[in-house]
């Protein structure tokens, strides 16, 4: 089947080259049982490309299941994945089949396969290396003819060099790669992608397709994108609900558009996997957050010296008035602070300040820079905003839930 006909048939909308070699790695690989490894930044549809290898495949009439491994606790995985025995834990009342029993034929695709922890990720290697698995709880080898389809967001290749992912599987998963292009490195495809989702929903509510003027356009293929199709069709339907014109000009549009000025904050370089802040690789999430604590402690103990200087050297006025001017602008003092007027004496008398207690004297107070301490903190805070909810708190901390689960049994926190 040539590429257009799979466009076609699966609604797979663009013609850029990145998306078009994608598709032919797909319809090459899928009338073989090789284990397929799909590699793209979230949104960018991996799991319709785990539909078109199954379709087209001699499997394509036997069971299909996409399983998210990020969304199940640690603590049930292996169940469900391989099922387990009458007993065998503590809610175990009856004997369970997992994936690999159920779908014995067909195909599974394991989405998020980087959150996966190590000791299933051994189970795993041994279903791929032998077709063997063993429930939990029980002592008997089973068989299963099983095809594995794994996808992830993440550097799994850095991830086997930190210890979170076994490089053995990491090979035995990627005996062919797939790399799904963002939608940022397909920009030619952006307006055709915003008509087909504008005029999908303007069909399912009997209404007239919303349409972009040029400079509109322009706005829309300019937009990074991080949240890939998945975000450009949540921004279609806004808009198509929203416009006060069915011609939408470039004005209108960016107030649809979410600001993302967010330079200062560490971004993940084009290409890596690892995180990357002015120009330094950051190995794994905690050091980037202790990098975070000491910025913020560094500026802290600058403002303290610096405001001291100003209560002790009172006759610079020029460069006093400077810096407060420069406060002032970063919101680090109140608009409403005035700078004390100096007597022939040279003893500074405070005119105004919204804080009416006395200085006495500066002290640097050291705070502790205890990753984990910060860490634990965080995640009391979210799980406190959100009303214990485990969903609502890992979204807000931008981990997975299985992440959040591990976490509070790791710092024995209670909800």
């Amino acid at each position: 089947m040539d590429i257009q006909s799979i466009k076609n048939r699966f609604g797979i909308i663009g013609n850029s080259q990145g998306l078009n070699f994608a598709l032919q790695v797909a319809a090459q690989v899928s009338n073989t049982d090789l284990t397929v490894l799909i590699a793209g930044e979230s949104g960018v549809g991996k799991e319709a490309f785990s539909v078109i290898i199954h379709a087209l495949s001699a499997r394509k009439h036997n069971p299909f299941i996409a399983v998210n491994c990020g969304a199940i606790p640690e603590g049930t995985i292996d169940s469900e994945l391989f099922g387990h025995e009458k007993g065998s834990f503590t809610g175990a009342v009856d004997a369970r089949k997992g994936y690999f029993e159920t779908v014995n034929g067909g195909t599974i695709f394991l989405d998020e396969i980087g959150e996966m922890p190590l000791g299933t990720q051994a189970r795993l290697l041994r279903v791929l290396e032998t077709g063997e698995f063993i429930r939990v709880g029980s002592s008997k080898v089973q068989k299963t003819d099983v095809r594995v389809i794994a996808a992830t967001n993440k550097d799994l290749l850095t991830f086997t060099q930190n210890g979170k992912f076994r490089e053995d599987l990491y090979y035995r998963l990627s005996t062919v790669p797939i790399r799904v292009p963002s939608l940022r490195d397909r920009q030619e495809d952006i307006p055709l992608l915003f008509r087909r989702f504008s005029v999908d929903f303007a069909e399912r509510y009997k209404t007239t397709p919303v349409q972009l003027d040029d400079e509109a356009k322009d706005v829309l293929i300019n937009y990074p994108w991080p949240g890939n199709v998945r975000e450009l069709k949540n921004i279609a339907e806004q808009i198509s609900v929203l416009a006060s014109d069915k011609l939408v000009t470039a004005n209108e549009l960016k107030r649809f558009l979410p600001n993302r000025d967010m330079n200062r904050l560490p971004v993940l370089a084009h290409g890596s996997g690892n995180p990357v802040a002015n120009g330094h690789e950051f190995a794994n999430e905690r050091e980037i957050l202790y990098k975070l604590f000491f910025d913020m402690k560094k500026d802290v103990t600058e403002l303290k010296k610096m405001f001291v200087d100003i209560l002790q050297n009172p006759g610079t006025s020029v460069q006093n008035q400077s810096l407060l001017n420069e406060l002032k602008t970063k919101e680090l003092l109140p608009s409403t602070y005035v700078q004390p007027v100096v007597t022939s004496t040279q003893q500074p008398i405070m005119v105004h300040h919204d804080n009416h207690d006395d200085i006495h004297h500066h002290e640097e107070v050291d705070e502790s820079l205890n990753i984990m301490d910060k860490e634990k903190e965080l995640i009391e805070k979210a799980l406190k905003k959100h009303k214990g909810k485990r969903k609502d708190a890992a979204l807000d901390l931008g981990i997975s839930e299985r992440t959040l689960y591990r976490k509070l049994k790791e710092y024995d926190i209670k909800e």
